[in-house]
């Protein structure tokens, strides 16, 4: 029994971060654009090879069955896509996730093509990050993006916060790692005038795709995942109408 009881361990300890990264390397194939909203992921070439896939895919798989069923949006509900940051392809698409931006160093070559992407209208979703370290990564990494953009906090009354859900308060998330991470919201405005368009949300000390991604298995309170959906729901809405 304790040769048994030690092998089991053994193998445990080997296989689960073998099938961890055999479930994380994977990227389905894209979906040909036809006018239909499609989730949109961004892969990063620099930094942490796997960190850009995080929660991939099952979390938006659940966002989009939850989005299709709150909105008449027409949507693709099964399949999303995945583009490096200088794809011309990405042209398409109006709203973009980033993840796990702590690990993220960009290229001057996908540097310029985001900022580009952005100037023309794109709308940039930031998620899971939380403490300096990870801050600092991301706050060089979107420096080489948007060199003149300022990073400043969002309150409740912003319209990012209102576009479909009336979110009546910041407070009360934080990043699944750890509960001391609260969670803050801050964003990027267009010429840095907040009376402007909105042109990256950011969820500092927060991880809302890791929230959506496991909603359905209990892992995390039920208000904590509503609010992810809520977050998710809102950021794409306003993505689409500005």
């Amino acid at each position: 029994m304790r040769r048994f009881l030690l092998f089991a361990l053994v193998l445990g300890l080997v296989a689960a971060p073998i099938a961890w990264s055999q479930r994380r390397a994977f990227v389905l194939p894209n979906q040909p654009y036809d006018g239909r909203f499609t989730f949109v992921r961004l892969r990063y070439t620099q930094g942490y090879r796997l960190a850009w896939n995080a929660d991939y895919p099952q979390m938006e798989r659940n966002f989009m069955a939850i989005l299709g069923d709150l909105s008449t949006l027409r949507l693709h509900k099964t399949t999303s896509n995945v583009h490096v940051l200088d794809d011309p392809a990405l042209a398409h698409y109006p709203v973009a996730y980033l993840t796990e931006p702590g690990y993220w160093y960009p290229t001057d070559e996908e540097a310029a093509a985001l900022r580009k992407w952005i100037l023309k209208g794109g709308f940039l979703i930031v998620d899971d990050f939380y403490f300096e370290r990870q801050w600092a990564v991301f706050d060089a990494a979107m420096k080489k993006v948007l060199p003149e953009g300022r990073i400043e906090p969002l309150d409740v009354s912003h319209p990012v916060f209102n576009t479909f859900f009336s979110i009546k308060s910041l407070d009360g998330m934080h990043h699944p790692a750890t509960p001391s991470a609260r969670a803050m919201y801050l964003g990027i405005h267009e010429d840095n005038d907040p009376s402007r368009r909105l042109q990256v949300v950011i969820n500092y000390n927060n991880d809302i795709g890791d929230y959506m991604e496991w909603s359905g298995d209990g892992w995390y309170p039920v208000n904590l995942s509503n609010d992810a959906y809520k977050f998710a729901t809102n950021y794409v809405v306003y993505g689409l109408t500005h």
